[in-house]
């Protein structure tokens, strides 16, 4: 069905990968950036030039109909705001994938087996406070998590690697029917963090949340590797489960600008937006590809330390598709096939009328 889709329908959305605020290179979401290729244009967007013509580069991304944002890690000045604030009023989707803490798993593998977590001031909270939802700058800590390798014993010729969890990656298994993520297996995260949700009269729709055996852990704070070794019990965990970490917002949004003075001039501005939507996952790694040795990009959601591999990539599709009001591949993706299985009983009792009809009778009627 997606490859008659691809063969019938003329590309005609544009998708831009914002860059500019040290969001992730080009070869870790080169699986991602492949995949939306096939069915849509895509180019690279950089917000620098809103410093010397924030009214051109405006103009410039409204000519697309999505903007990624994948994991900044730079401040965004306000008139890169203003930009983004007004893509969005103008009816432009987004897909925010945010680290609000700062820790990679890359800085877990030294001597200390340790690194320090900290929060990431990126100039975003009042914007995303704005369109009704915040990003906790703390980590979600469940026994949910991924499989991770570690090397055990003594260094050297007796070093075996054993299988633990780590419960700083969950594992999300989706709950919601909602089509982006209906039929999905596991999603794998990297240091997430939680999402709150505010009223402000724009419909919001949890995709994927934390186990019920989860629970917010505060930053700074050191992240080591010994935690696998952790003994925990359900009390640990209780009333503090199921923290959303994707959220999507559909409605007219109030600009993050509104009775406030614009960073930049600009005669078009709206207050109010049209209708739109936009999707947020508290996890920038969320679409990352890992390299091989060769650093080439591996699958998106496959992980060669374990050899595993998660749905990462089909639904980071399915938030692009839906974005983009492409809901004929998700539905097609999230369709349910329930096989009808033979009464066990009624076959042993017509054993040899059944087994004429399922058998004998094809191949006469190809005979």
């Amino acid at each position: 069905a997606d490859a008659i889709n691809k063969i019938t329908k003329d590309r005609q959305k544009k998708v831009a990968i914002i860059k500019g605020n040290g969001e992730l290179s080009e070869i870790h979401i080169g699986k991602l950036l492949r995949q939306i290729k096939e069915s849509y244009y895509i180019g690279p967007f950089t917000l620098d030039s809103v410093a010397k013509d924030p009214n051109g580069t405006l103009n410039a991304l409204e000519k697309y109909d999505l903007a990624i944002i994948s994991k900044p890690t730079e401040k965004f000045s306000d008139e890169e705001k203003q930009v983004l604030d007004q893509f969005i009023m103008n009816g432009g989707k987004t897909l925010w994938l945010v680290d609000q803490v700062a820790a990679d798993m890359d800085s877990l593998y030294n001597q200390a087996g340790a690194t320090l977590a900290y929060p990431r001031d990126l100039n975003l909270n009042d914007m995303f406070f704005k369109y009704g939802f915040r990003i906790n700058p703390d980590l979600v800590k469940d026994e949910n998590g991924s499989p991770i390798k570690l090397a055990t014993g003594e260094q050297g010729s007796a070093t075996q690697y054993q299988d633990f969890i780590w419960k700083f990656a969950p594992l999300v298994q989706p709950s919601s029917q909602h089509p982006i993520v209906k039929n999905l297996g596991g999603i794998k995260f990297d240091f997430a963090s939680p999402i709150d949700t505010l009223k402000n009269g724009i419909k919001k729709t949890v995709l994927l949340q934390s186990s019920q055996y989860s629970k917010t852990i505060g930053t700074p704070s050191e992240i080591n590797l010994n935690i696998v070794t952790e003994k925990t019990t359900p009390a640990d965990y209780a009333n503090k489960g199921n923290i959303n970490l994707s959220v999507l917002l559909e409605g007219s949004f109030h600009s993050a600008f509104e009775n406030r003075v614009l960073p930049f001039k600009e005669s078009s501005f709206q207050a109010k937006g049209k209708p739109t939507k936009m999707i947020v996952v508290a996890d920038g790694d969320i679409a990352r590809n890992q390299l091989d040795k060769n650093m080439m990009p591996v699958e998106l959601g496959y992980d060669q330390r374990t050899g595993n591999l998660y749905d990462n990539k089909d639904f980071m599709m399915n938030c692009v598709n839906y974005l983009l009001d492409d809901t004929g591949l998700i539905n097609i993706r999230s369709k349910d096939v329930e096989l009808p299985l033979l009464d066990k009983e009624k076959v042993y009792e017509n054993y040899t009328t059944t087994q004429f009809i399922t058998i004998g009778l094809p191949i006469l009627i190809l005979l």
